[in-house]
């Protein structure tokens, strides 16, 4: 299996949002929500292009001291972020991962419109 932008409904069913997966379809990143499925498409491309930049990668702690990253646009808006991991090496292995797969995913949409 190649890596994939899972493109779906929200919870409500309305919004848009998307994972992108690993070829084990492991989810590696997870987007926000977005009113308009244009509004995700564009996040996609946003991701395959800042995925190729260390620099747009926030290292991160959650309160429980769980390492995690955001991934940023170049002006610094979110555009999406990790799962909390057990480690900081977990955690750079995820980044590496989005470097990896990010840039070349194909789209799977699931949207009915």
């Amino acid at each position: 299996m190649a890596a994939i932008y899972d493109l779906k409904h929200g919870a409500n069913g309305e919004k848009y949002r998307f994972n992108l997966k690993a070829a084990n379809g492991e989810v590696v990143l997870v987007s926000e929500s977005y009113e308009s499925k244009e509004n995700a498409l564009n996040c996609i491309e946003s991701v395959k292009e800042n995925a190729r930049h260390d620099d747009r990668f926030e290292r991160k702690n959650s309160k429980r001291s769980e390492p995690y990253f955001v991934l940023k646009a170049a002006n610094g808006q979110i555009i999406g972020f990790s799962e909390m991991y057990s480690s900081e090496a977990a955690c750079e292995n995820g980044i590496a991962s989005v470097k990896k797969n990010g840039p070349l995913a194909q789209l799977r949409d699931h949207t009915t419109h």
